[in-house]
């Protein structure tokens, strides 16, 4: 994605930067932010129009502020249990919630960009998010604070939806790879900034500094979307949303997580654990059952209203390897998330900036290889960028699989910067090549599909293994070794099994990863040029 050079005084800015012929009426009265900018108007000879750049960033910007938030209390979970006096399996629902709400928000995506114009969702969203920091920062009990934490997700649960659609709605399908490595590159700079600056914000001030700084956050970003964000995209104020569903997907995943969760407080006969998963898994079924038959009769023309996720992209054997290997990297790295914090602090004793900055790197890493995974995607393909991400995730995770008591602790850092390296090269181009494998009417439900399954993964990939960990680690102490022992004991089985999960990454990208180009765009479009050109060529003169 190039980008856009300032223009010169006195000159117009389109013609200064694009070479474009003289702007019609119509475009020249593009400044006013209600205005919808169609894809003409957004790229313009390989580059973006400045008014497109601005909101681009701005939407960016603003999702960068959701991976933020995200990941922004990992260092600070185990200080924020302290204060509340619960259990790190109570505490951890500060970061799943997030990650849940999210989950469940992403399908809502479809139908809100339908009913709604990009600038009403993105305000809306902003001021949802700051209410919920303010609730958070001056929260005097924990459900109150979880209550907080719920509507930041709530707020920036869309985000990363609406701009991927956004970036697939602009530029052309072999530059599309680069324009999702330059923002996945902006996204993957959260996870440097975001567990950094919560650790020393919580050894300096406390983690309700945490929220302050996301309240201000949130003002900025509101002003920014009131005074320089356009629209992309057409409303339909008639559009419908199958609210049944979304209630489904709550106590579905909601119920499922709560019983995972309550595993290492009770018995697996007790009530409150097993129930909670039979109903959550009900719901599911219910859930994906209800949007194969909402879709079949919108298809058919028996209603006007679209299923909440349509779900029939799966049936498309490249788009659903995809979406399964980018769910299971993200099932592997939320996980990794909580679990080292817990090692560095509880297990070692170091401080949350410690904790913070021995993940700092590894993000570094990870926002580099995004940007070189997408250019890499547009000029070789999906394959050999996939391999090369699942194999360095593998090996990262390996290698810290192997901690003890007396492991240097920058030998982390270190695991952890290969891991990012491959988490880059993974996520974004195999999230990009599968999207492309979907018609262009598909993008938006296959966007949708793909990060709510895949932040479901995330959300359930901390109980999962926070629930391994100790289950290991109370056999480890029956047996009668110390609780910090045991606890490290926990945490490398806990990583063995990520690993072994990154290496059935391996087998799906040998496997599944494949086509005429391996998901290279910029093949696809020189195929499709050369097919075009045999029709002209093949049909006959009048």
């Amino acid at each position: 994605m190039s980008l856009p050079k300032p223009p010169q005084s006195g000159r117009p800015y389109t013609r200064d930067v694009h070479h474009s012929p003289e702007p019609t009426e119509h475009e020249g009265r593009i400044a006013g932010l209600s205005t919808v900018l169609t894809g003409e108007m957004s790229y313009r000879n390989d580059h973006l129009t400045r008014p497109a750049f601005i909101s681009l960033a701005i939407l960016t910007f603003i999702t960068f502020v959701g991976n933020f938030t995200q990941l922004q209390l990992s260092a600070a979970l185990p200080t924020l249990v302290d204060d509340f006096g619960i259990s790190v399996t109570l505490g951890q629902w500060m970061t799943s919630i997030f990650q849940l709400t999210m989950g469940v928000m992403v399908p809502l995506t479809a139908y809100l960009t339908r009913r709604f114009s990009t600038r009403q969702i993105v305000i809306a969203s902003m001021v949802v998010f700051t209410v919920g920091s303010v609730l958070a920062w001056l929260s005097p009990t924990f459900p109150l604070a979880l209550f907080g934490r719920f509507l930041e997700a709530v707020g920036t649960g869309v985000m990363w939806p609406v701009l991927q659609i956004t970036v697939f709605s602009i530029f052309p399908l072999d530059r599309r790879g680069m324009a999702m490595g330059i923002v996945g590159m902006a996204m993957a700079v959260a996870p440097a900034i975001g567990p950094t600056l919560g650790g020393l914000q919580t050894d300096m001030n406390g983690w309700r500094s945490i929220f302050l700084t996301l309240t201000v956050i949130g003002c900025i970003s509101i002003l920014l979307a009131v005074f320089g964000l356009h629209n992309f995209g057409e409303s339909d104020k008639a559009a419908h949303a199958d609210f049944f569903s979304v209630g489904l997907s709550i106590i579905g995943f909601g119920g499922l997580m709560f019983g995972f969760t309550n595993i290492q407080a009770y018995p697996l006969a007790a009530p409150v654990v097993w129930l909670p998963m039979i109903i959550g898994l009900a719901g599911i079924v219910w859930f994906v059952l209800r949007q194969f038959h909402n879709e079949r009769r919108f298809k058919t023309g028996k209603t006007n209203r679209p299923a909440l996720l349509d779900l029939s992209v799966l049936r498309n054997a490249h788009f659903s390897v995809g979406t399964i290997i980018a769910s299971l990297s993200f099932f592997a790295f939320s996980s990794l998330v909580v679990l080292i914090p817990l090692y560095i602090q509880n297990c070692r004793g170091y401080t949350a900036t410690i904790s913070g900055l021995v993940m700092l790197p590894g993000a570094i890493a990870q926002a580099i290889a995004q940007f070189f995974g997408g250019r890499a995607l547009d000029r070789f393909g999906a394959r050999p960028v996939a391999m090369v991400g699942t194999i360095l995730l593998c090996l990262g995770t390996t290698m810290m699989s192997m901690i003890g008591m007396g492991t240097w602790i920058w030998y982390i850092s270190i695991c952890q910067f290969i891991r990012q390296i491959g988490m880059g090269f993974v996520m974004m181009p195999v999230t990009t090549w599968s999207l492309n494998c979907l018609k262009p009417a598909e993008v938006s439900a296959g966007s949708a599909v793909t990060n709510t399954v895949r932040q479901i993964a995330g959300a359930i990939g901390s109980p999962v293994m926070i629930l391994i960990m100790y289950s290991i680690a109370a056999a480890q102490m029956g047996a009668g070794r110390p609780d910090i022992e045991a606890s490290v004991i926990g945490i490398e089985w806990a990583l063995r099994i990520s690993a072994i999960i990154n290496f059935i990454m391996i087998l799906m990208v040998v496997f599944g990863v494949k086509g005429e180009d391996a998901g290279s765009a910029r093949s696809a479009v020189r195929r499709a040029l050369r097919h075009a050109k045999a029709a002209v060529i093949l049909t006959p003169c009048p």
